[in-house]
């Protein structure tokens, strides 16, 4: 079992507070959502966790495995199992999904064998529907905002992370896409039981993706914990203060009774 926890993070960006002393624990086999109000600093987390370079820890540890990793690189912590599906993709010319994959395998995989990796992404590619020109094409050049997205959770199922960060996996998806993206996840989750962290606004994707927890952060922390009747209360009175003082987190009583 894996397990991710992050201690008292306090994050600034340009001078300016984001996370206040964020606490948040997430183990193998758990959904973890996180939800809030827009510029509350749940893709800053994402990105935080994931070592982006772009943002200034003040204060606070981020933990793997009981092993601290706030000063290992973006690919150490790759390495690790750690994996984030991003909000917004980046476009990498003259770089082809499959040999940014082939290679990210090989380097990790002293047994890496081709044939078994074309059979796996052939067949990744025609569950996530995807068109199987993309394999060869340079990583998400060209491709529409759904495209990119069901990338991402290809390169997912290629790199079989233990640990997984989905930010705003569900942003630029039309009904069917995210149908696709929301079962995939679903799949992986059931084949693998790995963590997940996802952070959403909505709740169609937890139509899908089943949360075991749901959190409310705001203003740089989380404010309420619950499991996945939190959802429709915060589709029903969005992030009242009314609803963020009533009741407690339950995850300590729900874990201990597991």
């Amino acid at each position: 079992m894996h397990v991710l926890r992050i201690v008292d993070l306090c994050v600034s960006v340009d001078d300016k507070l984001i996370l206040d002393k964020f606490n948040l624990e997430i183990k193998s086999g758990e959904i973890h959502a996180i939800m809030g109000p827009n510029g509350t600093g749940k893709s800053t987390l994402s990105k935080v966790i994931m070592g982006d370079s772009n943002y200034k820890v003040l204060s606070g540890k981020i933990f793997f495995d009981d092993k601290e990793i706030n000063g290992l690189s973006v690919d150490e912590r790759a390495r690790l199992g750690i994996f984030l599906g991003m909000q917004m993709p980046l476009e990498i010319e003259g770089v082809s999904n499959s040999d940014f994959l082939r290679t990210a395998l090989h380097n990790r995989n002293d047994d890496f064998k081709l044939y078994d990796f074309i059979k796996k992404i052939n067949k990744t590619v025609e569950q996530l529907k995807m068109d199987k020109s993309m394999i060869h094409r340079g990583v998400n050049q060209g491709f529409s905002g759904g495209e990119r997205k069901k990338n991402e959770i290809l390169q997912m199922y290629m790199l079989e992370p233990n640990t997984i960060i989905l930010d705003e996996i569900d942003s630029g998806l039309d009904v069917d896409s995210l149908r696709i993206v929301g079962e995939n996840v679903m799949k992986y989750y059931c084949d693998n039981k790995p963590a997940i962290l996802l952070i959403t606004h909505y709740q169609r994707l937890l139509d899908y993706i089943k949360p075991h927890y749901v959190h409310i952060m705001k203003n740089g922390s989380l404010v309420k914990s619950g499991d996945a009747s939190l959802v429709s209360l915060i589709e029903k009175y969005g992030y009242d203060e009314k609803l963020l003082n009533e009741g407690t987190s339950i995850i300590k009583e729900k874990r201990e009774n597991e």
